[in-house]
């Protein structure tokens, strides 16, 4: 692909430089994706797509000017260049779209495995859905979606850069509705990773599905959840929404240099507990956020945010290190060629310590075991979050009892980090995607089994 596109690239970085850019970039792109679900035992929504386009951008006096073509041509691009140099020239903040009605496509890259029959993709589908209603006849809705993507880019930009990567990447999600007659409870497992279908080697269909039914009908006979003051014990299997939210969203240089974030101006200081260090890393193998390069071209690798509670750095994508006269991370992230990057997350994760999550659990007297988060808000300006509980448990004197649901975490993000008391020697993943400034990029999120000794928990009880 690089040779489809190095002279198309190079003409544009000579345009970008020609009309007076402080720095530029071309994303070449195209996108091929697969998706289908089934929902009442009926396969629904079956579709293949294929999109393709260059974004152009236009970087003067630390001003973006931005626009993008689905046409691969000089002509076209030039085109965009102009109107984008015109704009900065006026100072006026644009994005432009210049999208033709009918781009031409090639053919998807061979030796993947994307090319499996749609028949069997179908399959997966339905396996899953029998496997979840085989469990109990209290489930009664079943919901499995399966994506695939096959991103293929390029970018080239003024700093003589041009690099291409590859990037398939696979989800699967089973979500289960049980009832009793009385309740509804929900149940939802995802799972995913940057790869090709062979991650249903790795995990069955079946297994996912069981999981998210088992989940909802553990929650129909769950009891109540207290509500005051409690400890928490966040299991490594309960996903990483709130280091996701309550932390890394904080630590995007963009935010930081805004003063939008609560960790502003606190480099070098200590925010967090000395037994909590803050790594996002862009280069994990199999990783559902991880790519060779990010959107700019920069190798993504492990940028280590807080170090035994010091916050050590922020997530840069170029244009916040141009301003903050520093160095890009790799966090460049764009949805889209019709995108402008900005820094984002990739696999970010608080470190394993070195306790056992079962010595965790039987060192807790009283509290209670977050097994799995649900969704949730967080005021990155203070800290303040909010977060669902979708599977929980009561602990007592040491042991885990009763299921519990309705329950809730409210707390601040840095003062729960600097109270934290044990880190497991434990380490789990969750996927998802990550929204922010009207884009969503794929992204997991790690946490360890992690203890917070007095946090506020919402319940009904």
């Amino acid at each position: 692909m690089v040779c489809d596109f190095k002279e198309l690239g190079e003409f544009g970085v000579l345009e970008l430089k020609k009309r007076g850019a402080d720095y530029g970039d071309l994303f070449f792109e195209r996108r091929y994706t697969f998706s289908a679900r089934c929902e009442e035992s009926k396969i629904e929504n079956v579709s293949c797509g294929v999109e393709a386009g260059v974004g152009i951008r236009f970087v003067k006096d630390f001003k973006t000017y931005y626009g993008f073509t689905n046409s691969f041509s000089k002509e076209a691009v030039k085109a965009v260049i102009d109107n984008l140099a015109s704009a900065a020239s006026a100072g006026k903040e644009v994005v432009l779209d210049f999208n033709q009605k009918e781009p031409r496509f090639e053919k998807v890259v061979e030796g993947t495995n994307f090319e499996l029959p749609v028949r069997e993709k179908v399959e997966i589908l339905k396996r899953a859905d029998d496997a979840a209603r085989s469990i109990s006849d209290r489930v009664k809705q079943v919901t499995a979606v399966l994506r695939d993507q096959l991103q293929e880019v390029v970018i080239v930009n003024t700093d003589g850069v041009i690099v291409e990567d590859l990037r398939p990447r696979v989800v699967f999600y089973v979500l289960v509705v049980a009832s009793d007659g009385v309740e509804l409870q929900t149940g939802y497992e995802p799972v995913g990773h940057l790869g090709d279908y062979s991650l249903f080697e790795a995990v069955k269909p079946e297994e996912v599905a069981r999981k998210a039914a088992e989940r909802a009908l553990r929650m129909l006979s769950a009891r109540p959840a207290p509500a005051g003051k409690f400890t928490v014990v966040l299991s490594s299997q309960a996903g990483g929404t709130m280091i996701h939210e309550a932390v890394g969203h904080g630590l995007e240089a963009d935010l930081a240099n805004q003063g939008l974030s609560v960790y502003s101006g606190k480099l070098g200081q200590k925010v967090a507990s000395e037994l909590i260090t803050v790594i996002d890393d862009g280069f994990m193998p199999g990783k559902y956020g991880s790519a060779g390069y990010d959107d700019e071209g920069t190798p993504t690798g492990k940028n280590v945010l807080i170090e035994n509670g010091i916050l050590k750095g922020y997530m840069y994508d170029r244009l916040e290190a141009m301003k903050s006269s520093g160095l890009p991370t790799g966090n460049g992230r764009r949805q889209s060629y019709m995108h402008v990057p900005i820094p984002r997350m990739t696999n970010t994760y608080i470190a394993p310590g070195e306790t056992p999550p079962e010595e965790i659990i039987r060192d807790t007297k009283k509290g209670i075991l977050v097994v799995k988060m649900g969704g949730g808000q967080v005021n990155t300006v203070n800290g303040e979050f909010v977060f669902e509980v979708s599977e929980g448990y009561l602990i007592e004197n040491g042991e885990v009892t009763e299921p519990i649901r309705g329950a809730s975490l409210i707390g601040n993000g840095p003062k729960v980090l600097s109270e934290i008391d044990a880190v497991g020697n434990d380490l789990g993943f969750s996927i998802g995607t990550c929204g922010k400034d009207g884009q969503g990029v794929p992204v997991s999120d790690g946490l360890p089994t992690i203890r917070i000794p007095s946090i506020t928990v919402g319940g009904v009880g």
